[in-house]
């Protein structure tokens, strides 16, 4: 997998061990694309994270904070390593995203939160009703989640405070953006 953009634009980024579904190249360039390829300052989360790669390709473009969520112990030594060229503020929290959530995550608030769970797991729909009540979303913050196209019926127009505002598809593959009330209270 290669950096689609930014700063760190063509470096290699491996794969780790285990079960893995990396986002395709040219579904994070739209991606970033989307979101207006200068991410300058804003706080960026990358739940389920694999290797890394997307919250990667935040720094990238000048999201600070990045913070990386995955549960999976064999995948650290590989997204360590992955991160270790980022000069941005990156870090790795070896945590179930759950967990992360309802332990109210590092303390800050983000501008973007991407969810990339693995297609398998049920309750999608939940999680980012999860999402939506940790507060961690910041007031017009977006909320990104990646899921199979097959799912695609199960997605509500509101999650809590949060309401759909695009959709891209991609193969089997669907973004599905939703952004925060703008009001804090």
């Amino acid at each position: 997998m290669r950096i689609t953009g930014g700063k760190y634009r063509s470096r290699i980024i491996e794969c780790p061990p285990g079960v893995i579904r990396p986002a395709m190249d040219r579904m994070r360039a739209s991606l970033f694309s989307i979101l207006r390829n200068n991410l300058e300052g804003e706080a960026f989360l990358d739940l389920f994270s694999g290797s890394g790669c997307v919250g990667i390709e935040a720094a990238s473009r000048g999201a600070s904070p990045v913070h990386l969520v995955e549960m999976d112990f064999k995948k650290k030594p590989t997204i360590l390593k992955n991160i270790s060229f980022v000069e941005e503020d990156i870090k790795l929290f070896m945590v179930n995203a759950y967990s992360f959530l309802e332990k109210k995550g590092a303390g800050i608030d983000y501008d973007i939160i991407y969810a990339d769970p693995p297609f398998p797991l049920s309750g999608k729909v939940e999680f980012a009703e999860k999402v939506a009540e940790s507060g961690l979303l910041k007031p017009d913050g977006l909320f990104i989640i990646h899921y199979p196209r097959e799912e695609r019926r199960l997605w509500p127009e509101t999650v809590g405070d949060m309401t759909f505002t695009d959709e891209r598809e991609y193969g089997r593959s669907i973004l599905r953006f939703y952004r925060k009330s703008g009001s804090s209270e």
